[in-house]
C-alpha cells in the first residue's frame, strides 16, 4: 500500500525557486553542508528540480518555475535550520562567500545564530540550542 508520506521526507518540505538551479545545489552544498538527494533536468537540459538533504532528518527542494522567475529583490521569508556547532558552520559558510547579514550571537530564546544569504537572495538561519528557556522567561525577555 501506498504511504500518504514518503518515509524519507518530513511533513513539511520547503520549495525554493531559483533563477540557476545547478549553482544554487552546489553552492548550498559547499557554503552550507547540504548534500545531494536528486537531480531532474527540464526538456531544455537545464537543471529543473534538485532535492537536497540536511543532517540526518532535513530536506529542501529546488526548482525554477519558469523563464519569467528573477531573484528576489527583497527577502520575503527565512528558513531556520539547527545544526551542531554553530560557529563551525559560520566559518563554513564565510569562507564560502556567504554574505553574512547577522554574525554568531546568544538570543534571548536559548539559540546562538547567525543569518546569512545565499547568492539568490534567498535567507538561512542557521542556530545551536545553547540552553533552555521557558515561554514565560522569553515573554520577560521581550518585555511582555
Amino acid at each position: 500500500m501506498v504511504k500518504p508520506k514518503p518515509d524519507d521526507f518530513p511533513r513539511i518540505t520547503p520549495y525554493l525557486y531559483y533563477e540557476d538551479v545547478g549553482a544554487a545545489c552546489d553552492w548550498l552544498i559547499k557554503a552550507f553542508g547540504f548534500s545531494e538527494r536528486f537531480r531532474m533536468p527540464g526538456p531544455d537540459g537545464k537543471l529543473s528540480h534538485a532535492e537536497l538533504g540536511f543532517a540526518d532528518d532535513g530536506v529542501i527542494m529546488l526548482g525554477n518555475p519558469g523563464p519569467d522567475y528573477h531573484a528576489p529583490t527583497a527577502t520575503h521569508s527565512q528558513l531556520y535550520v539547527y545544526v551542531d556547532d554553530v560557529d563551525a558552520h559560520f566559518t563554513r559558510a564565510q569562507e564560502a562567500g556567504a554574505k553574512i547579514i547577522e554574525e554568531p550571537a546568544d538570543q534571548f530564546y536559548g539559540d546562538r545564530r547567525y543569518v546569512a544569504e545565499d547568492p539568490e537572495r534567498q535567507q538561512w538561519s542557521f542556530a545551536t540550542r545553547v540552553r533552555e528557556v521557558s515561554n514565560e522567561e522569553m515573554a520577560k525577555a521581550q518585555g511582555t
